[in-house]
C-alpha cells in the first residue's frame, strides 16, 4: 500500500495598499533560480487583473501594470520562487503633485533612516551624476544616475524628481531605461549614462528634450555615443535617438565621448560639451546645431578647452553658465566647470577636483581669463548648473570616486543647490536662497561662541560665523562618533578637518590662503558643507555612515555665532 503527501502550498509574500482607478504600478521581478519564473499576481477587490512574470534569473526585468479599476490592491508572490526589487505606484495625472508612492524595496536597497536629512537622495538603489538640472514649466526638475536594485553602483537609469524651490523634493518614476540587452545582467556593461535637459516647443505645448550618453563596454567601435529622447508630459521620456554616432575624426581621442550639456549660446544657437581626452589630458568639445528642436545636425567646432593638469585623464560633466549678465550680451563672461577625472592635487592629496574656467564666449570660442577650483572638499563632483531665472543654479553629488568602492554599499546625498555668482575676478556659489527656509529652531547665539560645548540635537544644523576680523583664526571641533571633524582657519587657510581613522593619513581639505569674515556650515547626516564669504570659498566633505555629530566647541576669535536647527 502507498500513500502520497500533497505538497504544502506555497506561502506568498503580500503588499497591500489603498489605490485608485487609473494607477499605474512600476515593478521589477526575476526568478529565484535559473530556468525559473518569477510571476506576481495582481487582485483589486479579490478579482484577478493581472500577473505579470519573467524568466530572467540574472537581473530584474522591468514591468508595467495599470489598474482599471481602483480599491483595496493585494499584489503577492512566492518568495521561494520569485525576487521583488521595487514596486512603486503613482497616478499619472497627479504624480508631478503627489510624486510615487514606494510599496516594496528590497531592504538592502533602502535609503538610511535618516528622517532628520534635508539633503537630496534617491527613494531606493545607487545614485551619482546629477542629469538634466533644470526648471521646466515652473518646475525644478532634476534627473539623476540610477540603479535601482543595489546600493553599488551598476547598469544606468535616470531617476527623477521634482521640486518648487529645489529643496523639498518630490520623487516621481524612472524616467530613462537602459537598452533591453544591457539590463539582461548586472553586469555594469553600460547604460543611459550623464547628460542635460532643454525646453523645446512642441504640438502640445513646451516638452522636455534630454540628451545623455549610451555606453556599452567593448561596443565597436565606439563604446560611447550621445542620445537624445523628448518628454511631453515631463513624466516619462519618449524613444531615443541617436543624435551623435561618432567622435570627431582626426583628433586623436580616446574612447571617452560623454557626458553632453546643452545651452543656448550668445548667438542663440543651441550648443553641446562633451567631455573627452587625448594624449595630451583632458579636453571640452564644442558642438553646435541650428535646429531649434536640438534634434538633428549637430556639427563640431573644435576642443573648447584643455585641461591636462593633477594627472588626470578625461574631463567629464562640463557645463558653461553665463555670470551676471544676458547670454546675448558680448560684455557678459562665461564660466566653464568641469571634473578632471582621476586628478591628484600634489600638495593636499584630495583626488577628482572640479575646475571653474571664467571667459568670453561668442559661441564658437572660448578664451579663458582666469580659473580657480569650485570646491575645496572636492566631495561636490559631476556639478551641473541651469540658468534659472536672472542667475544660474547648480547642485553636484556629494561624493568623491576615490571613497567607492564595488564591493560595498555606498548610500550618498546631493549637495545642496548653489547660486554662481561672479565678484570681480572669483566665483562665488552659496546656497540658495531657499536654504534660509530650513531654519527651523534657533538653538543657540551666546553659549557657542563663548566658548561653551553646544548640544546639536539631531545633528541636522546650520551654524553661522562672524569672525572678529577677516582671516581671524578659529577652530570650530565637532563631537561625532565616526571621524574627526571641524573647521579650522589659521595660517594656511580654511580647512575641514576631517580623519575617519582608516589608518591612512587623509587628504587635506585646504582653501589654501582663505582670510574669510562670514561662514555658514551646514551639517548633515554623511555630511558637511562649508560656504564662506558667500561662497567666495565652498568646501564640501561626505562623511561615511549616517550618525549625527553630537555637540560643537568653538576656539577663537568670532564675534558672534548662531545654530539653527534644520528642518525639511
Amino acid at each position: 500500500m502507498t500513500s502520497q503527501t500533497k505538497p504544502a502550498s506555497p506561502v506568498l509574500e503580500i503588499i497591500e495598499a489603498e489605490l485608485p482607478a487609473g494607477t499605474v504600478l512600476h515593478l521589477w521581478l526575476k526568478a529565484r533560480a535559473a530556468g525559473g519564473e518569477a510571476k506576481l499576481f495582481v487582485t483589486v477587490n479579490r478579482k484577478d487583473i493581472a500577473d505579470p512574470s519573467t524568466r530572467r534569473a540574472e537581473e530584474f526585468e522591468f514591468l508595467a501594470v495599470t489598474l482599471a479599476t481602483g480599491g483595496r490592491t493585494v499584489l503577492a508572490y512566492d518568495a521561494d520562487t520569485t525576487v521583488l526589487s521595487v514596486v512603486y505606484a503613482f497616478h499619472p495625472q497627479r504624480v508631478l503633485d503627489e510624486g510615487i508612492c514606494v510599496l516594496h524595496h528590497d531592504t538592502r536597497t533602502a535609503p538610511p533612516e535618516v528622517p532628520e536629512s534635508y539633503h537630496f537622495r534617491p527613494p531606493f538603489g545607487w545614485m551619482n551624476d546629477p542629469n538634466g538640472f533644470g526648471r521646466f514649466k515652473g518646475r525644478g526638475h532634476l534627473f539623476y544616475q540610477h540603479y535601482p536594485h543595489g546600493l553599488r553602483w551598476n547598469t544606468m537609469h535616470w531617476g527623477h524628481a521634482v521640486s518648487e524651490d529645489l529643496i523639498r523634493w518630490t520623487h516621481l518614476p524612472l524616467f530613462l531605461f537602459p537598452a533591453d540587452h544591457l539590463s539582461e545582467k548586472d553586469d555594469g556593461r553600460g547604460g543611459a549614462f550623464s547628460g542635460s535637459a532643454i525646453p523645446v516647443s512642441g504640438l502640445e505645448g513646451d516638452e522636455i528634450r534630454v540628451f545623455y550618453t549610451e555606453h556599452v563596454r567593448d561596443r565597436d567601435p565606439e563604446e560611447q555615443i550621445q542620445l537624445s529622447a523628448v518628454s511631453r508630459d515631463g513624466i516619462v521620456a519618449g524613444s531615443s535617438e541617436v543624435v551623435l554616432p561618432l567622435r570627431p575624426e582626426g583628433m586623436n581621442l580616446t574612447t571617452d565621448f560623454r557626458d553632453p550639456y546643452v545651452f543656448k549660446g550668445p548667438d542663440g544657437r543651441w550648443k553641446m560639451l562633451l567631455g573627452s581626452r587625448d594624449r595630451s589630458g583632458g579636453v571640452v568639445l564644442l558642438y553646435e546645431t541650428a535646429d531649434r528642436q536640438g534634434a538633428a545636425d549637430w556639427t563640431f567646432l573644435g576642443i573648447i578647452h584643455r585641461e591636462d593638469r593633477f594627472g588626470m585623464t578625461a574631463a567629464e560633466c562640463p557645463c558653461m553658465v553665463p555670470l551676471g549678465g544676458k547670454a546675448d550680451d558680448p560684455a557678459t563672461r562665461w564660466a566653464l566647470i568641469f571634473g578632471l577625472l582621476t586628478s591628484r592635487d600634489p600638495a593636499t592629496g584630495r583626488r577628482n577636483l572640479t575646475s571653474v574656467t571664467v571667459g568670453r564666449f561668442d559661441g564658437r570660442t572660448f578664451k579663458a581669463e582666469f580659473e580657480q577650483e569650485l570646491d575645496f572638499g572636492s566631495d561636490a563632483y559631476a556639478f551641473q548648473a541651469f540658468v534659472d531665472g536672472d542667475e544660474p543654479v547648480g547642485i553636484a553629488w556629494l561624493a568623491n570616486w576615490t571613497d567607492f568602492s564595488k564591493k560595498d554599499d555606498f548610500p550618498t546625498a546631493m549637495t545642496l543647490p548653489r547660486r554662481v555668482l561672479l565678484e570681480g575676478d572669483a566665483v562665488l556659489t552659496p546656497p540658495v536662497a531657499a536654504a534660509e527656509s530650513l531654519r527651523d529652531t534657533l538653538l543657540d547665539e551666546t553659549a557657542l561662541v563663548a566658548g561653551e560645548t553646544v548640544s546639536l540635537g539631531n545633528g541636522a544644523v546650520e551654524i553661522v560665523l562672524s569672525l572678529s576680523a577677516p582671516g581671524a583664526a578659529f577652530d570650530l571641533a565637532f563631537d561625532h562618533p565616526d571621524a574627526k571633524l571641524g573647521v579650522r582657519l589659521d595660517g594656511d587657510g580654511l580647512a575641514i578637518v576631517f580623519d575617519a581613522d582608516t589608518g591612512k593619513a587623509p587628504p587635506r581639505y585646504l582653501a589654501s590662503g582663505a582670510k574669510p569674515a562670514e561662514l555658514r556650515i551646514f551639517l548633515d547626516a554623511g555630511s558637511i558643507e562649508v560656504f564662506a564669504d558667500n561662497g567666495r570659498w565652498t568646501g564640501t566633505k561626505r562623511i561615511p555612515g549616517f550618525s549625527a555629530a553630537r555637540s560643537a566647541t568653538l576656539t577663537g576669535a568670532a564675534a558672534s555665532a548662531k545654530i539653527w536647527q534644520l528642518k525639511l
